[in-house]
């Protein structure tokens, strides 16, 4: 939807219409509108987030689950013009605008940007109140699409998604099927303060930046058969995991400010932070990264040692682990953490 109407439109939407919506916000104007410099989704890096991550929405979620849609609805409306507070996805959101706004210093015609889309399921009723919010802090998403209630995943594919962040593990889940790098998103207790100038991504190795197939040596055969496993396969590159191609374009957009003479001053940095011990199995996974042709800023190779102390001292905007005890013990420690459920330990904890 564009043009100068489009609030009036969602208001017309909520006297009656169910139709999912999709909307492009200006946050200075409260209408919508596309800006005319707004990147296409095939030369963007496109990060779709769900409004429950990037926004603090555990209230009206309790009422839609103990009360049904009817009231949820009546109370969005009832507290329509009250923003929501930041979600744990708010820092890692701001953080991807400080990183354009230093692209576009740089490279003014380049459409190499970060993208952020706001996906959600809600009806239209709860539109008004996302716009805004938007606009009350300030944020520079122009993408902004409502399902209605329907998957929003045909939408994801659409629009070229690298990231899916959401606190729904179902609808990461079915992203991940559809080959779209996808993690449910968890909130702290209380969030660590993060860096407001430089973008700090963690990955885990084992079925998340790699497949999972060393992991499964580790769950059928112990750590001895692991170890040797890992050493008679340290020249074969293993395979990519699902959030590969996300490293992927963090690089490319590094590189971009390495040839401005920018390594050590760049707005971008990344960390490998994974059980592996270094000596016995991390030959492999660096020599996997090399055959890629991705850096990695830092690589912390703990030996299976507790992540969450290395991760308090990183401060990450967010870091992606496929265990949710590696999540739990970053999320303790104030660290945005995210789950990635693929791989053997996926069907292992079902069992």
């Amino acid at each position: 939807v564009g043009g100068g109407h489009s609030v009036q439109l969602l208001r017309d939407l909520q006297r009656g219409s169910t139709f999912a919506t999709c909307a492009v916000v200006n946050r200075e104007t409260n209408s919508c509108a596309w800006p005319i410099s707004q990147p296409k989704p095939e030369n963007a890096i496109t990060i779709a987030v769900s409004s429950r991550v990037l926004f603090n929405m555990e209230r009206e979620q309790q009422i839609y689950e103990r009360q049904g849609m009817e009231e949820y609805l009546k109370y969005q409306l009832e507290h329509e013009s009250e923003p929501f507070s930041p979600g744990p996805a708010f820092s890692f959101v701001k953080a991807l605008e400080a990183v354009n706004n230093r692209l576009r210093e740089l490279y003014p015609q380049s459409e190499e940007l970060f993208d952020v889309v706001l996906v959600t399921n809600n009806h239209a009723y709860v539109g008004l109140r996302l716009i805004h919010t938007i606009n009350h802090h300030h944020l520079l998403i122009e993408r902004f699409c409502m399902t209605g209630g329907n998957s929003p995943i045909g939408y994801l594919k659409a629009y070229h998604t690298n990231l899916y962040l959401s606190a729904d593990s179902a609808k990461v889940r079915e992203a991940l099927q559809e080959g779209i790098a996808a993690a449910t998103m968890f909130t702290p207790e209380k969030m660590k303060e993060v860096s407001d100038i430089q973008l700090r991504v963690a990955f885990d190795g084992d079925a998340v930046l790699f497949s999972d197939e060393s992991e499964r040596i580790f769950k059928a055969h112990g750590l001895d058969k692991f170890f040797e496993h890992e050493k008679a396969h340290e020249n074969k590159p293993l395979d990519h995991g699902p959030l590969k191609g996300f490293l992927e374009v963090l690089g490319k957009l590094q590189r971009k400010f390495f040839h401005k003479g920018l390594r050590m001053d760049c707005p971008i940095r990344t960390y490998l932070v994974t059980a592996r011990s270094a000596a016995s199995s991390g030959t492999r996974a660096l020599k996997t990264l090399r055959s890629w042709g991705l850096e990695i800023d830092e690589a912390l190779f703990l030996a299976g040692a507790p992540k969450g102390p290395m991760l308090e001292k990183i401060r990450p905007h967010i870091f992606f682990d496929d265990q949710m005890f590696h999540v739990e013990g970053a999320a303790e420690l104030g660290t945005v953490a995210c789950h990635v459920p693929y791989g053997i330990a996926q069907r292992l904890a079902e069992k």
